[in-house]
């Protein structure tokens, strides 16, 4: 039974993977490059400092990917009044605090986005601590979202709880059990192939999951 949860914010307890996929597009189409939308939104869940030549080359991240970060930044800020908190986000925040597990959130998204989002889900009254992108050197998949998640929740079983395959090798990586929800978009398959051990359809699915482990345990 895990005494921490390491919690992915978008995708997993706010439903903004689209607009993050709508906003990277037009975000693009600045420079005059058009990509398919589906393909951003694969992307969707990795951080934007791997992103841009994930989808679009290193020619294009060393020609303007700052640009368009800050493109996607202010594509996403006319977006986020749309983004709204999966209903059953705050059901799993309070059910993990009610069984004392410590809660850790881990963002790629940077810490002004992260506030806002987080308030949909009155997140930092939940949470022991809240990592973002601003944190570390390298946002996900890379682990060190993961590994300092770890290092703020202190000694413990930790599990990740994220939407995307980014999420789960960032977990992989990291050596810590990743539990997947479908919100993001990802199939089954997809997350299992990333590393996920349990892969469920909502956040009350995966709380229960989570006290079912508990009880077998016991």
């Amino acid at each position: 039974m895990p005494d921490t949860a390491i919690l992915d914010v978008d995708g997993t307890l706010v439903d903004s993977n689209y607009q993050h996929a709508l906003a990277w597009y037009r975000a693009f189409r600045r420079f005059g490059t058009t990509l398919p939308i589906w393909r951003l939104h694969r992307a969707v869940g990795m951080g934007g400092d791997q992103l841009v030549t994930h989808v679009a080359g290193e020619q294009a991240e060393s020609g303007y990917g700052d640009d368009v970060r800050a493109a996607h930044g202010e594509e996403f800020d006319s977006l986020i009044g749309e983004v709204a908190a999966f209903d059953d986000a705050e059901r799993l925040l309070s059910g993990l605090r009610e069984d004392r597990m410590r809660v850790v959130l881990a963002t790629s998204g940077s810490s002004e986005v992260a506030g806002h989002l987080l308030g949909l889900v009155d997140g930092r009254s939940y949470a022991h601590d809240v990592v973002t992108s601003a944190d570390v050197e390298a946002s996900k998949p890379a682990p060190d979202l993961v590994e300092l998640a770890l290092d703020r929740a202190g000694d413990g079983d930790a599990v990740l709880v994220g939407d995307s395959v980014w999420d789960g090798q960032a977990g992989v990586r990291a050596g810590v059990p990743f539990l997947a929800v479908r919100t993001g978009g990802f199939s089954d398959d997809e997350l299992t192939e990333a590393g996920a051990r349990h892969v469920v359809a909502s956040l009350s699915e995966l709380l229960d999951h989570i006290r079912g482990q508990g009880r077998s345990a016991a």
